[in-house]
């Protein structure tokens, strides 16, 4: 199967957020750096997540942990190409998280279907890969290189400067050849970014949506989740203690309409999304007209409704971006009741 075979349908709308699963195939990243030693580890981890409920598994040869020194570009591909290739082989629809050009493109021509670039369209090569290619890209905010990305967490108005920030990279990448139907936004949380601005884009990401493209969000164990579940002695819980935390967000995120969430532990997430899937089609039974027929049609997450027509008529800029329907986000998809209705 072909990178751009694998890639078909997803995109489409499917009727509720996907989940991406993370495998690291590397000794040192933050939470599951050395669980899978070898390519066979790392397969058969890919597999199970698939069979869990994965709609992606995105492999990755490089840790990108705040502090971590690059790879031999090399090493990255003796990491990465044997797990791309198995795991496509057997029909499993695969992300490579990678900045480096030739390794996108070994790996697309394994079978991989998406490129996650987590360097923020630093590599034009890496653009013109994915732009031949013609697959889903992943542009994912970020600032610096994982070695200094902590000494660049410093904003005034975060939601506007990330905004800004994307906004800009994206005319690198459409530039390059890249289809806007083809572009995926990933804020980058924990990427150059203390907790509190984690948090405050996570609650602004109607403010990201308005670029007019579907969103994948990363939540998974991340440290912002490790410092709000400190002890009383203020330390962090550690970061395999925080998939409980992680799937809160995970419930959060796909009630308010992303198109995939990426997650270390898949069949808790998958769970989560397919709770918020029958919320959904529940709330909108119930919201039927009195005189019957079939159920509403469900509202698809996997691209916004406001930012598709025109997304330069919002103003990503704002702070506090609203909803004339508390019960709806600007993206038109379902959101949680307050506490005071459940």
């Amino acid at each position: 199967m072909t990178s751009v075979q694998a890639s078909r349908g997803l995109l489409e709308p499917l009727g509720r957020t996907r989940v991406m699963g993370v495998v690291n195939v590397t000794p040192d990243s933050f939470s599951d750096g050395g669980a899978y030693p070898t390519a066979v580890d790392a397969v058969r981890a890919g597999l199970a997540m698939a069979a869990e409920g994965a709609d992606i598994v995105d492999v990755g040869g490089e840790s990108t942990r705040p502090g971590a020194g690059r790879v031999d570009p090399a090493e990255e591909l003796r990491r990465v190409l044997p797990v791309v290739t198995e795991l496509a082989a057997a029909g499993v629809a695969v992300s490579v998280d990678t900045t480096r050009p030739a390794v996108a493109e070994a790996a697309l021509a394994a079978g991989a279907a998406v490129i996650n670039d987590v360097s923020g369209a630093a590599d034009r090569d890496l653009l013109a890969v994915a732009a031949e290619r013609a697959v889903p890209y992943v542009l994912m905010h970020t600032r610096g290189v994982s070695a200094d990305m902590a000494t660049r967490a410093v904003y005034g108005d975060v939601v506007s400067e990330v905004v800004a920030e994307l906004r800009e990279r994206l005319d690198a990448v459409f530039a390059a050849g890249i289809a806007p139907e083809r572009v995926i936004v990933d804020p980058g949380i924990g990427f150059a970014k203390e907790s509190g601005h984690n948090w405050t884009l996570l609650a602004h990401l109607d403010a990201i949506a308005a670029l007019g493209h579907p969103l994948l969000v990363g939540t998974s164990r991340k440290s912002f989740l490790g410092s709000l579940l400190a002890d009383a002695d203020e330390r962090p819980r550690p970061a395999g203690e925080r998939d409980d935390a992680t799937q809160a967000t995970t419930a959060l995120l796909a009630a308010d309409g992303v198109w995939a969430v990426r997650v270390h532990a898949v069949r808790a997430a998958a769970d989560a999304v397919r709770v918020v899937q029958a919320w959904r089609e529940a709330r909108e039974w119930r919201a039927r007209p009195a005189g019957g027929g079939p159920a509403p049609a469900e509202r698809t997450p996997a691209r916004p409704d406001s930012a598709v027509s025109d997304p330069g008529t919002s103003d990503p800029g704002r702070s506090n971006p609203g909803t004339s329907d508390p019960g709806v986000s600007a993206r038109g998809a379902f959101r949680l009741p307050p506490t005071s209705a459940v």
